[in-house]
């Protein structure tokens, strides 16, 4: 199978200290993947850079067979905060504010929110102000946000950390869909039961490299 998202290697480093150092790395799509590893192991940074949001020493990467510096590759990958932040509009001008920066307006956008919507299960929160909403709402809503861009690649960073058992089971079905919807997903977390979800894979993160669980 054809990797979605493919490198030859990755390198991160602080100063004198070697945070990361991947000697390839492929991901395909509709495939899940968990990356476990210590706090401060840099499970965080390895997304936000492979989400372009920072930098590091990267050699032979390609998306869909192409440059991920490319406006493409930048469109189709979306990185999830483990705190994501909501602004104090509604939740539908959240879940729209992406769609508004692409230009995509008027009836289009209206039916890709309301699409969302429902896919997240959020249609009972319509007039909750945004910061008025639990851990697991918003957490929902971001998820929201991100599935109405129809990205090829997630990269959720413990989307389940610090939630209540509803609000967590909630979050653990949607990220489920994303996969069974056909793109990739990466998900940095300790969660056990995420890392148990049936077709999986495991990677944990120990002085800089993957190792295959």
């Amino acid at each position: 199978m054809t990797a979605l998202l493919k490198l030859d290697y990755l390198r991160k480093s602080y100063g004198e200290r070697r945070l990361l150092d991947l000697g390839g790395l492929a991901i395909e799509a509709g495939q899940a993947y968990v990356v476990t590893g210590g706090n401060g192991a840099g499970k965080s940074t390895l997304l936000r850079i492979l989400a372009g949001l920072e930098h590091a020493d990267i050699a032979g990467m390609q998306f869909q067979g192409g440059s991920p510096a490319g406006a493409t590759a930048r469109q189709r990958i979306v990185y999830v905060h483990q705190h994501p932040y909501l602004f104090h509009t509604s939740v539908a001008d959240n879940i729209a504010y992406g769609l508004k920066a692409r230009g995509i307006g008027g009836a289009q956008r209206q039916r890709l929110v309301e699409e969302a919507i429902a896919w997240a299960g959020v249609g009972s929160l319509r007039l909750v102000p945004p910061g008025k909403l639990s851990g697991g709402e918003k957490q929902r809503v971001a998820l929201a946000r991100a599935k109405v861009l129809a990205p090829l690649l997630y990269l959720l960073d413990e989307p389940t950390a610090n939630l209540d058992g509803e609000g967590r089971r909630q979050t653990i079905e949607l990220v489920q869909k994303l996969a069974h919807d056909g793109a990739g997903v990466v998900i940095a977390c300790h969660d056990r039961e995420i890392i148990e979800l049936p077709g999986m894979r495991h990677f944990h993160l120990d002085g800089g490299r993957l190792i295959q669980v």
